[in-house]
């Protein structure tokens, strides 16, 4: 799993040139959300998984939202930004079924107000588990935090269910520039280890 970890790292420059097949992608992208944890095992994420010219239309949903509140002076910049994930050959929208958390809490009153915090855990690692997972495919990701900025508008266009809670996108593609180094902060300052 570490050499997964020290492949994914964040991708802005993406092109459209997946490695492999969509079908491939799309089923790798499933495994790695299915075998991640939850808490009580509550399999709480949810995944709408976007190719091409359904990819390119949560992009452009995103630009007219962003429009609406990014001052006119500073939205060429954003609009850039947008274009480098829509350049990508497909996006993750990652959601939190709020059913299954409701249902936990219900059941277990005396953890219910932990449910929420764990079910964003459990977004979390389904996020990093696609992540590592498309960095071993080589194929290069980010992960983006529009919502709740389109979240209406993605509930309209994709038929999302009332119940689902959009937590992250991630823009996936070809990977069309090297990474930089990674840099690493002290690890005194991290990390201390007792026996």
């Amino acid at each position: 799993m570490l050499d997964k970890l020290k492949k994914r790292r964040t991708q802005y420059a993406l092109g459209k040139n997946l490695p492999i097949p969509e079908t491939q992608v799309d089923s790798l992208i499933r495994e790695a959300i299915r075998l991640s944890p939850s808490s009580f095992n509550s399999q709480s994420s949810r995944a709408v998984i976007l190719f091409g010219k359904e990819s390119d239309k949560f992009w452009n949903i995103t630009r007219e939202a962003l429009r609406a509140v990014v001052p006119a002076a500073d939205f060429d910049g954003t609009s850039k930004k947008i274009d480098s994930f829509a350049n990508g050959a497909g996006t993750v929208l990652f959601f939190e079924d709020q059913e299954p958390v409701k249902a936990l809490q219900a059941n277990f009153p005396l953890y219910a107000h932990n449910f929420p915090i764990w079910s964003e855990h459990s977004t979390g690692i389904a996020q990093l588990a696609v992540w590592a997972t498309l960095a071993d495919a080589n194929i290069g990701a980010s992960l983006q935090h529009y919502h709740p900025l389109v979240d209406a508008e993605v509930a309209k266009t994709w038929n999302i269910p009332a119940s689902w809670k959009l937590t992250a996108q991630m823009p996936f593609g070809s990977n069309e520039a090297a990474f930089p180094e990674k840099t690493f902060m002290d690890d005194g300052l991290r990390f201390r280890t007792h026996s």
